[in-house]
């Protein structure tokens, strides 16, 4: 079918082979690539309640039909498993240039299985699959580690790497399958290449460890990360010159050329270019929904020493793209002064800034900016990091635990973050995730999460349509799923309307879960219609682009995923907002999120999903 590969790369990682598969024309028909071809075969193969950390839980790269085109937005790849986090369904997403490498390699869907005896990088292209010795290169910090495997395994010369790189890492090591300098040779000839990597976090089985790549580049939120820990894979590099073959090449270029045109003056494109993310504190701030002292209130004084404003301020900022972008939203930032000069990040974003910012109450961007960087280089999420810090903030003012860290203390939290990466003293604990902390300390009825993950930064208790984006997240307490931020925030609907706001909720979600199949970033949300899915679907592949036919594979990969959920044990309360989200918000002034508003909104979008009362799907998953 255009617009598909057609291979399928197994890899079994306790034989160390793989082989390559096809699968039925109608799997792509029925549920396009990236999240939908992965999700079936996630629920395909998976042991019903498996261990997320044992060997038989499978891992899942995919990129999308419109990977390596000029569809702006397009270069990112998606990683599914089951989590270690939540034990339910997980997804990922991360850009950057690597995407496009690991699209070159030529498959459609990347399926890994088993676990390494020893610590392995696997090098992925076209025609192989490669066991490389990283005996040396686990322990290692992310950017140290991404250009150790690149060097190595992927034939950049030293001379390229960056400054985070031991020189004493570049020489030339015995592989499984060749030497080196074969290796090199053999690669090279590739246009295409690119890693991803595992920190430390992620090796010691820290519930929330991170995927890697150009340095600052996140598949970020479940444990992604922390199931390659379990499997003793530090990275993956992957190569090749495979490209797709697409059903019509001028449709494409029409569609992008038109893009191009209507971005122009576009007021999304414009804030993100100018100010990226971080844009999202003043107006989150102004709504009284910007989380702080750990969900107790919804505005901070000192939010505009955490901005947009004071990071371009403090900072050297220079827009950065991801490849196929005309955005441009990541921010190069390098601090000016102080005791972290010339630190260089690409960020803080939005929520980073929220989780340390606000709800540690973080007050200075350049501390922030620091433990943005620590966060990447020990390879975890900086949402529950973050969230998990500012828990045992309260924790510690509750007299429920000894630990010496207080609001506002960025060195506290520095230490704490080590702590948890390392596994050691207090932050043993709090590497499991929310749940089994908020049980120990007996604080499970402030605890903000649903199925085990944090939410981000946009209080439900304001922007009522985000509570209910919030319980039904197949992966846990997610804003990206259907971004229902947007609508609340630009007056497309009113914050506090309860009636009819489901279908609005579904009308977002059934998009967004099409932007997933394909894989496209969500800041082109206001860019690509359902009419314009509609005319990229049908150029990329042929497909009729009509928006019920959209629709329909909305719903299949909806039903796959609630499908797989469900055999993991998902019960209905699972779709339910914490009592730490119900507790009175401080300083907010607006009636706020009930139970029986929620209960409401919940009742109205399982009846338009076309669920029971339990949110149980009408037919069950046909396997072809």
């Amino acid at each position: 079918m255009y617009g598909f590969f057609n291979r399928i790369l197994i890899i079994d990682l306790n034989n160390r082979t793989f082989n390559v598969e096809t699968l039925p024309q109608e799997v792509y028909q029925t549920y396009l690539g990236g999240k939908g071809i992965a999700s079936y075969l996630l629920y395909k193969m998976n042991p019903a309640g498996v261990d997320p950390l044992s060997p038989e839980n499978h891992i899942i790269f995919a990129t999308g039909p419109v990977s390596q085109s000029i569809v702006w937005g397009s270069s990112r790849y998606g990683v599914f498993t089951k989590s270690p986090q939540t034990g339910f369904y997980s997804e990922s997403y991360s850009g950057g240039k690597t995407p496009e490498a690991v699209d070159a390699a030529g498959y459609d869907a990347i399926v890994i299985h088993g676990a390494c005896d020893r610590p392995t990088v696997l090098g992925i292209g076209p025609e192989e699959v490669l066991f490389h010795d990283a005996g040396d290169i686990w322990g290692m910090e992310t950017y140290a580690a991404e250009d150790a495997v690149l060097e190595r395994f992927a034939g950049r010369d030293c001379k390229e790497s960056s400054k985070h790189t031991d020189p004493a890492d570049c020489k030339d090591h015995s592989t499984d399958s060749m030497s080196v300098s074969m290796y090199k040779q053999d690669v090279a000839g590739y246009k295409k290449k690119g890693a991803v990597v595992i920190g430390p976090a992620a090796e010691n089985l820290v519930a929330f460890g991170v995927i890697e790549n150009d340095y600052w580049r996140s598949a970020g939120r479940t444990g992604v990360g922390t199931v390659l820990g379990s499997k003793k894979i530090k990275g993956l590099v992957f190569y090749g010159d495979r490209k797709r073959t697409l059903f019509s090449g001028n449709e494409v270029r029409a569609l992008s050329k038109k893009i191009t045109v209507q971005s122009k003056d576009n007021p999304g494109v414009k804030a993100y270019k100018s100010m990226g993310t971080p844009m999202m504190v003043k107006i989150l701030n102004n709504a009284k929904a910007f989380p702080t002292r750990y969900w107790s209130a919804g505005t901070c004084d000192h939010f505009e020493d955490i901005g947009a404003d004071a990071l371009h301020t403090k900072c050297a900022v220079t827009p950065h793209a991801c490849a196929k972008c005309l955005m441009a939203c990541g921010r190069l930032s390098t601090v000016k002064s102080g005791r972290h000069a010339g630190l260089k990040i690409e960020g803080p974003e939005y929520e980073t800034i929220y989780a340390f910012g606000g709800l540690c109450m973080i007050q200075s961007i350049e501390e922030i900016c620091y433990l943005n960087d620590l966060c990447d280089r020990l390879g975890m999420d900086t949402i529950t990091a973050g969230n998990l810090c500012a828990f045992t903030m309260e924790a510690v003012e509750r007299g429920k635990v000894e630990c010496d860290i207080t609001w506002g203390d960025a060195d506290a939290t520095a230490r704490l973050l080590r702590q948890i990466a390392m596994r050691e003293g207090i932050g043993d604990l709090l590497a499991k995730g929310i749940k089994p902390v908020a049980f120990a300390w007996g604080l499970e009825d402030i605890a903000v999460h649903t199925k085990g993950m944090e939410p981000a930064g946009y209080d439900p208790r304001v922007l009522k349509g985000m509570g209910l984006a919030y319980a039904t997240s197949d992966r846990g307490a997610c804003h990206l799923r259907a971004t229902f931020y947007k609508p609340e925030l630009s007056g497309m609907i009113p914050p506090e309307q309860i009636q009819n706001k489901a279908d609005l909720f579904l009308d977002f979600e059934d998009r967004l879960t099409l932007f997933d199949t394909l894989i496209l970033c969500r800041f082109y949300r206001d860019l690509y219609t359902w009419d314009g899915l509609g005319e990229m679907v049908h150029a990329v592949t042929g497909l009729d682009g009509d928006r019920s036919s959209l629709k329909r594979i909305a719903d299949e990969v909806s039903n796959v995923v609630r499908a797989f959920n469900l055999q993991e044990g998902l019960k209905p309360e699972d779709d339910r907002l914490p009592k730490g989200l119900y507790r009175e918000l401080k300083r907010s002034g607006h009636n706020q999120l009930k139970e029986e508003e929620l209960e409401q909104m919940l009742k109205d979008y399982y009846r338009l999903r076309g669920w029971d009362e339990q949110g149980q799907p009408a037919k069950p998953v046909v396997f072809f």
